[in-house]
């Protein structure tokens, strides 16, 4: 049975998303997963209701989020990443459909988010394995 992921990409810091999306899509063709839909939202505050959208659309088995939330100088990132991760449980628990949280940060600089690309490609294993299992 092929698995249909839907992603859901923030653009902000889109530089850092734009490989973290990558390396998702390469990792999902070799666990022989389909990206089935892509919605692009402004940033990871935004991710909720696009995946609300997915989910009840009912096309995917589920979903990825791919994000990245870089420090600022106010507490603001770690705002942004605790709502957004509170919402994706959320969803998840609703529709009965693994969530995946790809977002990294808070608390990064932006060379410490260049190197955290790789949670994209957690998101996708831990999205396939969970699919998988609740079979």
């Amino acid at each position: 049975m092929t698995i249909n992921l839907g992603f859901v990409v923030a653009e902000f810091n889109r530089d850092i998303t734009y490989m973290m999306e990558i390396e998702a899509r390469e990792h999902a063709r070799f666990l022989d997963a389909e990206v089935a839909d892509t919605i692009y939202v402004p940033g990871a505050y935004d991710m909720p209701l696009a995946i609300k959208k997915m989910l009840t659309e009912g096309k995917v088995d589920a979903v990825v989020t791919i994000g990245c939330v870089i420090e600022g100088a106010t507490q603001h990132d770690e705002i942004v990443v605790q709502h957004a991760a509170r919402k994706i449980i959320d969803l998840s628990l609703e529709f009965g459909k693994p969530v995946a949280l790809g977002i990294s940060g808070p608390g990064m600089t932006r060379m410490e988010a260049t190197e955290r690309i790789d949670y994209a490609k957690r998101a996708v294993e831990s999205a396939v394995k969970m699919v998988q299992r609740l079979e």
